[in-house]
């Protein structure tokens, strides 16, 4: 049976940068062929034309498909299966599926969609992405125009107008694998990580945090998670459980231009790690998730030799989980154990190369 493609589901409120996140990741896709689909809101359509003017190859209007019958969870059968069924009878498949969500969409039912017999046997939820407006949500207002979220919800007289932000906003902290502080250049240093470890301490164990200005962040970061989060839905509990409502996310932010997409990839970093066999694949995988917890990594990747075994052993680590497996005879090949190391600037790279070598 072919490997299931991945899928990324991105949430969060109005104006928190969605858009500018998915855009600088279309535009910095390494050739990986991304597919995406836009939850949007009313006739404008103004996500969908930004991103589809980003001209990058990866980032073709035949890759963007748009729902424009408002909040996904109400539109399951009629509008989000059959998308996902379109994109999937192409010839020529993504290699990853991107699902923005609308500003104010619970990402909870969306995720429990994949379970879908026409979805499930095809994509896994790689990863639920929860951006977050780090200025807003350090000075307790969620969004950045709290009266443009509260226009958008008096647009549907259905919906349900009294759910307070803040229950919203720990739904969409429930559900994220990785929460993204954004603009964190207007925080400061100090009050960012303050923020960062807040929103860690509120979230469940394995939840990576990070913080981005202007949504940059590495593609390797953002994908390839592996988290199959349609399979854990008990520990992404809903706060509210009455329907909820949408928006599109008009991200007007002056201090947000597209020349700024670059700017800030050096607040990661990433460096190679290389050692001798190791004795034994699982000790060793235990190892690395020690090391991972230690010095707060964000992704682990390489290959290892393992003594006595002429297969190479892949590792591929997100946060603290770790998975191995052998996926080719190392033939004449040198049998060393090299690994990439990524996370956030300033990780202390003798005390990690040290951690990892140590037998």
């Amino acid at each position: 049976m072919p490997a299931k493609i991945p899928a990324t589901v991105i949430t969060g409120f109005l104006g928190a940068g969605k858009t500018t996140l998915i855009r600088h990741m279309l535009e910095n896709a390494e050739g990986k062929r991304i597919a995406l689909i836009i939850n949007e809101f009313g006739d404008l359509g103004v996500d969908g034309d930004i991103l589809k003017g980003c001209g990058d190859d990866t980032c073709t209007e035949d890759d963007i498909m748009e729902l424009s019958n408002g909040c996904i969870c109400c539109t399951v059968a009629d509008d989000f299966v059959p998308t996902m069924e379109k994109l999937l009878a192409r010839e020529n498949k993504p290699d990853h599926i991107v699902i923005e969500t609308s500003g104010l969409a619970l990402p909870q039912p969306l995720i429990r969609a994949f379970n879908w017999p026409e979805i499930s046997t095809q994509v896994t939820v790689d990863g639920v992405v929860t951006v977050v407006d780090g200025k807003a949500v350090s000075e307790g207002r969620f969004a950045h125009n709290v009266a443009a979220v509260d226009a958008q919800r008096k647009m549907d007289e259905n919906l349900d107008h009294e759910t307070p932000l803040s229950e919203l906003f720990e739904d969409q902290i429930a559900c994220a694998d990785m929460i993204v502080v954004n603009k964190s250049d207007l925080l400061g240093a100090e009050a960012s990580d303050a923020l960062a470890k807040q929103l860690k301490s509120e979230s469940r164990d394995g939840v990576q945090v990070v913080k981005a200005s202007m949504g940059a962040l590495p593609v390797d970061v953002l994908l390839g998670k592996g988290i199959g989060a349609e399979g854990d839905m008990e520990a992404r509990h809903e706060v509210h459980h009455h329907h909820h409502d949408h928006d599109d996310e008009h991200y007007d932010d002056d201090h947000h231009d597209d020349h700024h997409h670059h700017h800030d990839h050096d607040a990661f970093e990433s460096f190679v790690v290389e050692r001798g066999e190791i004795a034994d694949a699982t000790t060793f995988a235990e190892q690395v998730a020690d090391v991972i917890r230690t010095h707060d990594i964000l992704r682990l990747k390489g290959f290892a030799a393992v003594s006595g075994k002429p297969m190479r052993l892949t590792l591929q680590a997100v946060g603290p989980r770790v998975d191995t497996y052998f996926d080719k005879p190392f033939g004449t090949d040198p049998r060393i154990t090299r690994l990439v190391v990524i996370g956030q600037a300033g990780l202390d790279h003798a005390a990690i190369s040290a951690a990892l070598i140590a037998s």
